[in-house]
C-alpha cells in the first residue's frame, strides 16, 4: 500500500511525472465508521496536516514551502498560475531534484544497472509460485516482460506495481507542479537547486532490510482497480489541501486492500516513513537554512506534499527551529 504513495512522492527519482489518465474513484467516502474514527483520530494528532502553501519566517529570512505532486494533472493549472509570480520573484527555487540532478540520474541508470537489479537470486526464487504468477501478470500489464522483472530489486518492482497500468503511456511526460515551477523560474533567470543528491533515494532503498522490500512487493499486489482508486483517493485529498489525509488514509485502508497482516503493514509503513520521509526531512532543514543565509530575497522550496505534515514533517521541524509559520493560498 505505501508504495502507491511512494510512487508519487519519490517517483521523480526514477522517471518523469505521470499524467492522470485513469478512471479511479476516491475511496474516502467508502470508509466504514470504524475506519473514519481511526482516520480522524490520526489526523487530530498530526501537526500541519492541511495546506499546500506555507510561509516560514525567522527574522529577515523568508521561506515559502509548496507541497507538490510529481504528476501531470489538469487540476494543477490553477495552482501553477497562482504560484508563478511567487517563483518568478524568488531569489532561489529549491526542488527535490532539479534538472541537473535528473541528468545525473539518467546517466547513472544507463551505466549502473546494478542499482536496480538483484545481484544473484531472482524474484521467482524468493516468492511462492502463486504470488510470482500474480506479479508476472502485473508486470505484463505495465509493459515489463516478466523475465526482466524477475531480476529487479524488490523495492523497484513495488514502485512499478504501484503505478496503474493505465498511466504507463504517460511516464515520460514531465508536467508535475515541481517541473512547471522550475520551467517558470529558469525562464525568469531564477536559479533552481536540488535539496539532495539523486543518490539519496537509492541509498535509502539499498539500506532497507530485504524482508521489508519483499513485504513491499506483496503489499502492492492489489487489483488494477484498487490501484486506480488509491491514486484518485490521494489526488482528491491533495487538491483539497488535505495532504495529511492523503497519507494516513492509505494506512487506514491497508488492512482490507493488501494481503499483509496488520503487523506486517505497520512494519512496512514505519520503515518507509523513516527511510523516505522523516530522515530526508531532517536532512533538508540545514540545507534550507543555508540557502536562506546565502540568498538575496526569499526562497521557494517545492517538494512532495507528503513531506509537509507530521511531528517530523518539514513544517514542524522548521517551527522547532524558531520559524513562524503562516498558511497561504495555494
Amino acid at each position: 500500500m505505501r508504495p502507491i504513495l511512494l510512487a508519487l512522492t519519490i517517483l521523480g527519482l526514477l522517471t518523469g511525472p505521470l499524467h492522470a489518465a485513469c478512471d479511479g474513484q476516491s475511496l474516502t467516502p467508502s470508509l466504514t465508521p470504524a475506519e473514519r474514527v481511526e482516520l480522524d483520530a490520526r489526523l487530530a494528532d498530526l501537526p500541519y496536516a492541511s495546506g499546500n502553501h506555507w510561509r516560514a519566517t525567522r527574522g529577515d529570512a523568508v521561506l515559502h514551502l509548496v507541497g507538490t505532486m510529481h504528476l501531470g494533472e489538469t487540476r494543477l493549472d490553477g495552482p501553477t498560475t497562482r504560484l508563478t509570480p511567487l517563483v518568478e520573484g524568488a531569489g532561489l527555487l529549491m526542488l527535490e531534484m532539479a534538472t541537473d540532478e535528473k541528468s545525473a540520474l539518467e546517466t547513472a541508470l544507463s551505466t549502473r544497472m546494478d542499482m536496480l537489479l538483484l545481484p544473484d537470486k531472482t524474484l521467482p526464487d524468493l516468492l511462492p509460485e502463486t504470488e510470482w504468477q500474480m506479479l508476472a501478470d502485473a508486470m505484463r500489464q505495465r509493459g515489463v516482460p516478466p523475465f526482466m522483472g524477475a531480476k529487479m530489486r524488490p523495492w523497484y518492482v513495488s514502485i512499478l506495481l504501484a503505478i496503474p497500468s493505465c498511466m504507463k503511456e504517460q511516464l515520460a511526460e514531465a508536467d508535475g507542479l515541481d517541473a512547471r515551477l522550475e520551467r517558470r523560474a529558469v525562464a525568469k533567470g531564477v536559479p533552481a537547486r536540488s535539496l539532495e543528491p539523486y543518490e539519496t533515494g537509492f541509498k535509502a532503498f539499498a539500506d532497507m532490510p530485504f524482508e521489508i522490500q519483499m513485504l513491499m512487493v506483496r503489499s502492492a499486489l492489489s487489483s488494477p482497480e484498487d490501484g486506480e482508486d488509491l491514486f484518485e483517493t490521494m489526488l482528491s485529498a491533495y487538491f483539497a489541501e488535505d495532504h495529511g489525509a492523503s497519507q494516513v488514509v492509505l494506512e487506514v485502508l491497508s488492512p482490507r486492500l493488501t494481503p499483509l497482516t496488520e503487523a506486517e503493514n505497520k512494519l512496512v509503513f514505519r520503515a518507509l516513513d523513516e527511510a523516505l520521509i522523516s530522515s530526508r526531512n531532517r536532512a533538508w532543514i540545514p540545507v534550507l537554512e543555508d540557502a536562506l543565509k546565502d540568498t538575496d530575497g526569499y526562497v521557494v522550496a517545492a517538494f512532495g506534499a507528503a513531506h509537509l505534515a507530521g511531528h517530523e514533517g518539514v513544517l514542524q521541524l522548521l517551527a522547532d527551529k524558531g520559524f513562524t509559520l503562516e498558511r497561504l493560498p495555494f
